[in-house]
């Protein structure tokens, strides 16, 4: 049984989740659950370690397709249109559906030629000055630019922690997602950086459809508007950041909320 909120103001959901159920081989990792992503929030999913918020996560851009013993059962929806239907362009579908990782991962290239990549594999750019206008605004919108505009050609693996899952962010929007997610992207910084990601994550809010998986409640109090909490591959409570950290409905909610396990 999953609690959703009844004060939640009617939004336009970007993606829907119904009943979905996660597999691996006869485990099962995730048990029917069904949210709405909204476009101008940003939604937190929260809950102890092993709960099954971050394979729920990549259920959305179908980053479990890579596991073989994975299996999806339910229907996701971006735009209306389930992306795990037949004939669907996976390539295309994560160009839409960005993603974030736990550990900075920039490519083993330069820093220009990480935005760039995707852009022009996708054919977003007609030559260099396109390109080029590109890879400055994707730094810009991630706050790299004034870092690393004079030394564009350095690797990309040069860069600090928190300076390469900038980067990495600003990988994701050059290609123009509609939706970022963002698998627990500060677990590996330092406090500054962390503070720098989530100021890049307010100012990047209502441009895209954000959804963070975090371990610090902390930290989904200061950058969402929407909080999920799962416990043991369940969705149990869903509703505003406000109202799940000072009023949840469901005992679990509180006792995670208060420290009492997680």
């Amino acid at each position: 049984m999953t609690v959703v909120h009844d004060n939640l103001e009617k939004t336009e959901a970007k993606m829907s989740a119904k009943a979905v159920s996660v597999f691996y081989g006869d485990k099962k990792a995730i048990d029917e659950v069904s949210i709405d992503i909204p476009t101008q929030y940003v939604t937190a999913f929260i809950g102890p370690s092993g709960c099954g918020k971050s394979t729920f996560l990549r259920t959305l851009n179908r980053m479990n397709d890579t596991i073989p013993s994975a299996r999806v059962e339910g229907e996701i929806e971006l735009d209306g249109r389930d992306i795990y239907r037949s004939g669907m362009d996976v390539v295309q579908l994560r160009a839409r559906v960005g993603m974030v990782f736990q550990k900075p991962n920039p490519f083993p290239k330069s820093i220009y030629e990480n935005i760039a990549y995707g852009p022009k594999i996708h054919g977003l750019a007609e030559g260099k000055d396109e390109l080029d206008a590109i890879v400055e605004k994707s730094l810009r919108r991630a706050g790299l630019w004034e870092e690393v505009k004079d030394r564009l050609q350095d690797s990309g693996t040069a860069l600090s922690g928190g300076q390469q899952q900038r980067l990495c962010i600003a990988r994701a929007i050059a290609v123009d997602p509609e939706v970022i997610l963002m698998d627990e992207p500060c677990s590996a910084l330092d406090p500054i950086a962390t503070a720098k990601i989530e100021e890049l994550i307010a100012e990047l809010n209502g441009r895209y459809a954000i959804v963070i998986v975090t371990h610090s409640m902390q930290q989904a109090a200061r950058v969402s508007q929407r909080t999920a909490f799962f416990h043991l591959g369940k969705m149990v409570e869903y509703g505003r950041t406000s109202d799940i950290f000072t009023n949840p409905h469901e005992q679990r909610t509180q006792d995670y909320i208060t420290g009492r396990y997680g």
